[in-house]
């Protein structure tokens, strides 16, 4: 008891809290996945693209070391050509922390939801990038008559495509002390 109240009297309250995450398939019931989730890793190693991370502290207490997406390099394609629908995370997961209702799709699964940060984006810059657009296989983006992408919501499924593909952080994006990159898959709890 001493060393919670004195870890609480350091600043780690803020850490008790829940950030939204962007998760795997199958993830996307919050409190079923941070419940039955043991954490034994094995999506992070099924995942054959190693887009599957572990959740920080920072992201709260209870989902730490629980799975969660990261498009750095790579996007979740469903695992479409390794195991006929089923995404592999889901097949390796022991305890049902990662489940797909009956009838899911890599269509109707909803990961999160690009935002393109317009002050950030290079297209927004007139440069005429436009990578997230052809890398998007869900055809969830259409060009504005300026020809700078724009997300389409409803075709959106997070699947990261556009993110990683991004050019803007090692292109010239003119926004100092950027972190992120001008298009990036948000939560669906924290778009809304």
């Amino acid at each position: 008891a001493g060393s919670t109240a004195a870890l609480l009297g350091l600043g780690a309250l803020r850490y008790a809290g829940h950030n939204p995450l962007v998760r795997p398939p199958g993830g996307q019931d919050e409190a079923r996945l941070v419940s039955a989730c043991i954490r034994c890793e094995k999506c992070y190693e099924a995942c054959p693209r190693g887009i599957i991370v572990p959740a920080h502290i920072e992201d709260g207490l209870l989902g730490m070391r629980s799975p969660a997406l990261k498009f750095d390099a790579d996007f979740c394609d469903y695992c479409a050509d390794e195991n006929g629908g089923e995404p592999l995370c889901v097949k390796v997961c022991p305890t049902e922390a990662l489940a797909l209702p009956a009838g899911a799709t890599a269509e109707n699964t909803l990961l999160g939801l690009a935002v393109i940060d317009e002050a950030q984006c290079l297209a927004f810059r007139d440069t005429g990038c436009r990578y997230c657009y052809d890398a998007c296989p869900y055809e969830a983006m259409e060009l504005d008559e300026n020809n700078r992408p724009v997300v389409i919501e409803d075709k959106c499924n997070g699947c990261g495509a556009c993110e990683s593909v991004c050019v803007s952080l090692k292109a010239g994006s003119i926004v100092s002390g950027a972190q992120e990159r001008a298009i990036v898959v948000k939560p669906i709890e924290s778009t809304e």
